[in-house]
């Protein structure tokens, strides 16, 4: 009897923390990003449907644009643009921050120095997308051939509205199931859905520069705001809110 005692109240502790950090329900979320020009977050749903939110979980907008596997959102403020990681197409997916209507499709070139890297089965596809001033960077689930380890990789193509974009570089971490990606400060963060990881790579060292463990949930997309907020896509419903200090930062 003292055992069930000990351990009942530590399951329902663990239920109220976990619950804290959850601000806002939203389906199958599988992309987030945070405008500095309007200091909202946007949310993708696979089921083609966009969310914007406040930093508070407030859910300000929703609109579906069509029939997109949506896996993950960037925001361009100097287009006032969001880029989309359109798994099955692996295809990018531009969208205006403002009116929410599709106004490109950009494609991208599926193999690299002789490699099939973007395959098209349900086993491989576009997962995570972030920016920097010049370069794209998207992640790409699991491929056996490339490279051997059989890690999720990251493709870098360049940012462009032409219609279709090579692969210019391939990233690979080391992890599998790179499901997530932010770009701050030369550094990648990225999360592993299936490790329950979040990894700092450095792209000037180009090399993993740090792991945290994080929490379990089904990771699915990752940003930080200019407060020091961390804020994660959850697929199974939701999206959480963590401070740095919190994950060990």
């Amino acid at each position: 009897m003292i055992r069930y005692i000990v351990i009942l109240p530590l399951l329902f502790l663990s239920g109220c923390l976990g619950s804290s950090h959850e601000i806002a329900k939203i389906p199958e979320a599988s992309g987030i990003c945070y405008s500095t020009i309007t200091q909202t977050l946007f949310v993708a749903n696979d089921e083609g449907k966009i969310y914007e939110m406040g930093k508070d979980g407030k859910i300000l907008r929703k609109k579906r644009i069509g029939n997109y596997d949506l896996e993950g959102v960037s925001c361009d403020d100097d287009r006032g643009e969001l880029l989309f990681a359109v798994e099955g197409d692996d295809a990018i997916l531009v969208v205006s921050q403002k009116e929410l209507h599709v106004k490109n499709k950009i494609r991208i070139k599926r193999e690299f120095q002789g490699h099939l890297i973007l395959k098209k089965d349900k086993k491989h596809g576009l997962e995570g997308i972030t920016q920097d001033q010049h370069s794209l960077y998207l992640s790409n689930q699991s491929n056996k051939k490339y490279p051997k380890k059989d890690p999720s990789v990251v493709i870098k193509v360049a940012k462009s509205h032409k219609k279709k974009v090579v692969i210019e570089e391939i990233i690979d971490p080391g992890h599998q199931d790179i499901a997530g990606l932010f770009y701050h400060d030369s550094m990648l963060y990225m999360v592993s859905d299936k490790e329950d990881l979040l990894i700092g790579y450095d792209l000037q060292a180009k090399k993993v520069a740090w792991t945290k463990k994080l929490p379990a949930f089904a990771q699915e997309g990752i940003c930080l705001d200019d407060e020091g907020n961390i804020y994660f896509a959850n697929d199974d419903g939701s999206v959480l809110k963590y401070k740095k200090a919190e994950l060990g930062f």
